[in-house]
């Protein structure tokens, strides 16, 4: 491992979008980085799927490499920076780059989420730093804040949109009026989502990202396959309109918040937002991330979330930060192990299961438009424990003798909630439950 004033050599794994920006920052930038660090930093081995494939600029000759083994097994190599994405088999190389005694820094959210406290003990066993800022909310520094900045704080609560593919699509659903189907396919022919947008559109990249933030947060592993997760493609033009009239918008959360017991309920879904909150006014491919702990109150970092230019920011920063400290580290501190216990003496399996969430509820039906329906609806939801707050009829429909009800409710148990709209589909005046969506005061 390099000390002093040697030449560090960096081995970088994955040269995609963020891959291509890592690799011009460290060339375009070099008087720059070592007036920063007072080190000479360079790129020493690209790992890429295709050495034939045409790059502009062309890398130089021996850059380039198909095979892992030039970069985990070079000794020359001190930092192994990865960005190829995916739990495998980048997960596999970095316990590997890890275990040879190498620096690592990482954007992968779903290595983090699935393999995170693990590779965080071994790296501290090794004496070696495993930095992961960009693998959360991209360019936006929240990592860093959690482990050190907010770590004196006992956190309550970590509210946030943390993907811009959704947040996109929810906007200009929201502005245009646009079908979910419309705006997706408009977020895809301008580049903010996959050919195959599931795990954006279901909320799955969302609670990846909200198990990093959420481990650290609350000083427990809350696994992401704890965490409930909702997509948005049930969402309607209507619902945006209907919400904007409550003085709500809409979007999509990834929520953690500790509750009386010490449990930590863990979820990522739409919300109705107050029209006036800070959240409410995240637009585009923008992301933001709440948190209120005992000591800072409420603060709120805003950024992009995604993209070369704002994850390469957040990857060098990782990066700069290693090569700074060279020489003078014993290993990150490690995240819980699964089953270990957080700083209220619970365990991670005490992740509260939704149905014990309490929220506020917005219900919107397509019913009978005749007299006694709401009558019926009400009695159901009152047996439920659920208590009305507003109704209002909207969109009737005189040819097909219907009219939507939108219901919201007063904080109520989610489990009460989904038993007593159960039985209200049932009843012969309603045509059907369109969309149940927590409201988030």
């Amino acid at each position: 491992m390099a000390t002093g004033n040697e030449e560090i050599n960096i081995g970088l794994m994955g040269l995609g979008t963020v891959g291509g920006g890592v690799a011009a920052s460290l060339v375009e930038n070099a008087e720059a980085i070592k007036r920063k660090t007072g080190r000479t930093v360079q790129l020493r081995r690209a790992l890429v799927r295709d050495i034939s494939r045409h790059r502009d600029p062309e890398p130089p000759d021996g850059l380039l490499t198909t095979n892992p083994e030039d970069i985990l097994a070079d000794p020359a190599i001190d930092i192994v920076v990865e960005v190829m994405g995916g739990d495998t088999p980048a997960g596999e190389y970095l316990e590997r780059a890890l275990v040879a005694g190498k620096h690592v820094v990482t954007a992968n959210k779903e290595v983090m989420a699935r393999r995170g406290p693990a590779l965080l003990a071994l790296a501290q066993e090794r004496r070696v730093n495993l930095l992961f800022e960009a693998s959360a909310g991209g360019g936006i520094p929240i990592v860093g804040c959690l482990m050190s900045q907010l770590l004196a704080n006992d956190i309550r609560s970590v509210r946030s949109i943390i993907n811009g593919t959704t947040n996109y699509i929810l906007t200009r659903m929201a502005r245009q009026q646009a079908p979910f189907a419309d705006a997706l396919s408009e977020a895809q022919s301008l580049g903010y989502a996959e050919a195959d947008p599931t795990n954006d559109v279901e909320g799955i990249d969302a609670a990846y990202k909200l198990s990093v933030l959420g481990s650290l947060a609350f000083h427990r592993a809350i696994p992401h396959q704890s965490i409930y997760t909702e997509g948005i493609s049930r969402l309607a033009p209507e619902d945006f309109r209907y919400a904007a009239e409550l003085g709500y918008a809409i979007k999509s959360l990834a929520i953690a918040a500790a509750q009386p017991d010490g449990a930590v309920c863990a979820r990522v879904h739409p919300v109705l937002v107050p029209e006036d909150h800070l959240l409410a006014k995240v637009d585009g491919v923008y992301n933001a991330v709440e948190v209120t702990g005992d000591l800072c109150g409420q603060i709120i970092l805003h950024g992009q979330g995604a993209g070369r230019d704002a994850t390469t920011s957040a990857v060098m920063g990782d990066l700069l930060n290693i090569v700074r400290g060279l020489g003078n580290t014993g290993g990150p501190p490690p995240l819980p192990q699964p089953n270990d216990t957080g700083r209220h003496g619970v365990a991670d399996s005490d992740v509260q299961p939704i149905g014990e969430l309490s929220s506020a509820y917005y219900m919107r039906l397509t019913c009978a438009d005749q007299a006694g329906v709401l009558a019926q609806i009400a009695r159901i939801l009152g047996d439920g424990n659920i208590s009305i707050a507003t109704v209002i009829q909207k969109d009737t429909d005189p040819g097909g003798g219907t009219a939507q009800l939108v219901i919201t409710s007063y904080p109520s148990r989610e489990a009460d909630v989904q038993t007593a709209l159960a039985a209200v589909a049932k009843l012969d005046v309603v045509v059907s439950v369109n969309n149940l969506i927590r409201i988030e005061e």
